[in-house]
């Protein structure tokens, strides 16, 4: 396609607008038919394009229409510019445009409305940082993968010697005991239990949670988690209210602690209390290749 006319001069109209028309049609924009063409007048660019309708790229998209609705709402609830600019994220300006035909709300207090732009500041950047966080999070996760026989192995003896029944040399009990209130290391333990051929018929749970809690609910929830029929269960220990305290773990998510006990677990006991200074061991020796 031949390039247009010098500047300024459109002796050949008819040609050159062949030549817009074959540009628009091509998906060209008016910026871009402009600079093509050298054509700086806009009143000649109107000409040479008229009756040519733009491509759909060039529309303004739907997004904006949505925010122009949203302003409008707020304006109509006696939002000000500047708090509408901070919770739609636009500009000051395209505020403006969408709703000067719209009433304007009473003044407040300034410090007032310096408070609210602040507060909205601030949650913007709370859900910032718990987007950051749970990136984070999942991230993280998605770094374990499977467990080996092995690492599960560590990882429950680990857990037991945490949260575990111990023997004492003042109390000698050799039996497992587990008692946690999350139910991911209710899981972990199982799954342990599970490495090391237990049957679950060897299993009793028991349910520790406060008197004035659920705690009906409380031993559904655990029983669905363990997948263990009621008759598995003894008697749920209810701990008493101490009226000076606020209880903080309450709430729908409140379920007490599970008890997991080991029938005739004496020999496991004293596998894991192995194992747990066998690990300290372990951790504690000289890495190969780095001792002196």
């Amino acid at each position: 396609m031949p390039m247009a006319h010098s500047h300024g001069k459109y002796a050949d109209f008819e040609g050159l607008r062949e030549q817009a028309v074959a540009l628009r049609r091509a998906g060209l924009s008016r910026r871009q038919i402009r600079d093509r063409l050298h054509v700086d007048n806009n009143d000649i660019l109107n000409r040479l394009l008229e009756g040519e309708p733009p491509p759909e790229w060039t529309k303004r998209p739907n997004a904006k229409d949505d925010l122009r609705d949203r302003a409008r709402e707020l304006r109509l609830q006696g939002w000000t510019y500047d708090q509408i600019q901070v919770e739609l994220g636009c500009s000051k300006s395209s505020v403006s445009l969408w709703v000067r035909d719209l009433p304007k709300p009473e003044r407040r207090d300034p410090t007032e409305q310096a408070k609210l732009a602040a507060r909205k500041r601030w949650e913007h950047e709370l859900a910032v940082r718990d987007e950051e966080r749970q990136r984070t999070k999942e991230a993280a996760k998605r770094a374990i993968g499977r467990l080996s026989p092995r690492e599960l192995f560590l990882v429950g003896v680990s857990l037991y010697w945490a949260e575990g029944g111990k023997d004492k040399p003042y109390d000698r009990r050799e039996n497992v005991a587990f008692i946690n209130s999350d139910p991911g290391m209710i899981q972990v333990f199982l799954a342990w239990l599970d490495l090391l051929e237990v049957e679950r018929e060897r299993l009793r749970y028991s349910v520790m949670i406060h008197e004035n809690a659920d705690a009906v609910g409380a031993e559904r929830y655990w029983a669905d988690l363990v997948g263990a029929d009621r008759s598995a269960f003894n008697k749920t220990t209810l701990k008493k209210h101490n009226p000076k305290t606020v209880r903080r773990n309450v709430g729908d998510t409140y379920r007490g602690c599970l008890v997991i006990k080991v029938l005739k677990g004496a020999d496991l006991y004293r596998r894991i209390e192995g194992s747990w200074y066998g690990i300290v061991l372990g951790a504690t020796q000289p890495v190969d290749g780095m001792s002196d």
